[in-house]
């Protein structure tokens, strides 16, 4: 008896974009391909689900053995025969009978499973790392260290290791025969809790797929209850193709990314009435990168004119005067190209960099920005976080570390001085990126503010307005030899005492726009002379519109 695979239509169809959300599924872990058809574990309900990638038509493989697949958090397939994971046992069996025989047994839980001839691939995050067995005999060959901190899930490929993480948001592309880690990409949705390669029978073109899990809160219309609408949650899982495009002369690796329509406006509306003569109102463009691309940019309102400041486009509004009861909207729409990127350098790749450069010590490693870096309580911090540390990448993760450790998020009206953060313990995303860039440079690595905004992360609401609730920015540091390096400020700190992601430390995700890098992303100048927030501040002046629509998601990066 043979495993039968179902008809289904070209597979060109299912490549590129599509998102595959199989019906009646709740939590997606493990998946595979057998040629053109998808296998997927649902781990709550111990459904094993063969799935149609073009109509998410889902059938249950396994009716009689549901209680025996609970929990099941990875699959494989090799030929015939299905592995899996289950608490901490691995099994195997036949597809047609899918009667389980027990493999291996380990010491703490097995997460994830890929199988290549009589090699097997186990990942288990309380061992940090991947043990490889082999099938005759069931011994332990050997062991790769896990590249990330999360639960981890499994793909193989003749000689690569595919490797997805679940709180890295991150997939990682390994040497099957050593287990280093060749390049990684992030994924353009949180909690990637699978990850299988489909083969294009025609084109024999490789495509990546991974299965995400995770809950989202919505708002639930309780007629029984008064007022009705309430705050829920409900399973959110589906499958996604992950695009990527490795560049290994720069260092970095491009994901999936979007097509973004961003506008920012402001709205002169006064707290108390004000005459201001002869007014120059600056508000920084989008950057172009090496992961945003620039589509059109034009105003709105009013026209502006142009100006670059320390390589980055600034739009200028000119006024003759703003008298009080004066009303206007102004600003500017941009067409983005944005990607992920996720940049792999090693300590080892900095132990020879060249010097810094004269111009780069006068401007990212003086205190310009109200850093406190003559203060004892950040001098103090900048020698424990490094503590004898040497390498330049090694001090950066270093300090990252050490301010996680000390600070916890929390949102404020305004931005207070990295001694008061660190005194507090408290900070928010503009505070984080205060203290870090003053225990940066005061152990000599140049750092510049980057951000202003992230798009709501919500990809699959495409040709809807979106509007974040909140500002945000981030870092970047400077390895000579390499360029500016992207560092988010907070949102690796997942929990006092880690161990922290590295998701973002040297990656940004499609969602951050990038705007003003190092400079002021909003200024006000009357008569040649710059406010500042004690003559007068911007938002006691006009009240600020932003506004993200996804327009699609883009093809793959060449």
């Amino acid at each position: 008896m043979t495993f039968t695979l179902p008809s289904f239509p070209s597979t060109s169809q299912m490549l590129g974009k599509r998102t595959i959300r199989p019906l009646g599924a709740a939590t997606l872990c493990g998946i595979a391909f057998i040629e053109d058809t998808l296998l997927a574990i649902d781990t709550v309900k111990g459904h094993l689900l063969q799935i149609n990638p073009h109509s998410d038509n889902t059938q249950i493989l396994n009716s009689h053995q549901v209680k025996d697949f609970m929990d099941v958090t990875g699959i494989s397939v090799w030929k015939d025969t299905l592995w899996l994971t289950r608490g901490n046992q691995v099994y195997l069996c036949n597809l047609n009978s899918l009667g389980l025989e027990h493999f291996v047994t380990l010491p703490y839980t097995a997460d994830g499973i890929a199988v290549w001839e009589s090699t097997i691939y186990v990942s288990c995050q309380k061992q940090g790392g991947i043990l490889i067995f082999d099938r005759d005999t069931r011994k332990q060959i050997t062991k790769f260290y896990a590249p990330g901190v999360g639960v981890e899930n499994l793909a193989v490929d003749e000689e690569t290791l595919w490797v997805s993480d679940t709180v890295e948001q991150t997939v990682y592309c390994i040497d099957r025969a050593t287990g280093e880690v060749t390049f990684a990409v992030l994924t353009p949705f949180d909690s990637p809790t699978g990850i299988a390669i489909h083969k294009d029978s025609q084109t024999g073109k490789k495509t990546l797929y991974v299965a995400y899990a995770s809950e989202e809160p919505y708002v639930r219309d309780n007629p029984n209850a008064d007022p009705s609408h309430e705050l829920s949650y409900r399973d959110r899982t589906f499958i996604h193709p992950l695009n990527y495009s490795h560049n290994p002369d720069k260092r970095y690796t491009l994901s999936n990314g979007y097509l973004i329509e961003m506008s920012y406006m402001e709205e002169i509306a006064p707290l108390e009435d004000v005459y201001l003569p002869e007014v120059e109102w600056r508000i920084a463009l989008p950057s172009e990168t090496e992961r945003q691309k620039i589509k059109h940019i034009e105003p709105i309102g009013l026209p502006f004119t142009e100006e670059i400041v320390q390589g980055q486009r600034v739009a200028v509004f000119k006024f003759d005067a703003l008298t009080p009861g004066e009303r206007h909207i102004f600003g500017w729409k941009a067409v983005l190209e944005v990607r992920g990127i996720k940049y792999r350098i090693t300590p080892t790749d900095v132990e020879n960099i060249p010097e810094l450069s004269v111009e780069l010590k006068s401007r990212y490693l003086v205190d310009d920005d109200d850093l406190a870096m003559d203060t004892s309580i950040v001098r103090r911090a900048a020698r424990e976080a490094i503590g004898t540390e040497t390498n330049l990448l090694r001090k950066m993760y270093s300090i990252r570390n050490y301010v996680y450790d000390e600070l916890s998020y929390g949102i404020k009206p305004h931005i207070d001085t990295p001694d008061i953060v660190l005194e507090r313990g408290v900070g928010s995303c503009g505070e984080y990126v205060g203290v870090l860039l003053a225990l940066c440079r005061l152990n000599g690595i140049p750092c510049r503010t980057v951000g202003r905004y992230k798009c709501p992360p919500y990809a699959e609401y495409q040709q809807v307005p979106l509007q974040p609730q909140y500002n945000h920015v981030w870092l970047e540091f400077y390895v000579p030899g390499f360029g500016w390096l992207p560092m988010e400020s907070n949102p690796d700190d997942v929990g006092r005492g880690g161990p922290y992601p590295t998701r973002f430390f040297m990656g940004l995700c499609w969602y951050h726009i990038e705007i003003g890098k190092g400079i002021s992303f909003e200024t006000l100048m009357s008569q040649g002379a710059r406010l500042t927030k004690e003559d007068l501040s911007i938002g006691e002046l006009a009240i600020n519109h932003i506004r993200f629509t996804i327009l699609e998601e883009l093809p793959p990066a060449s």
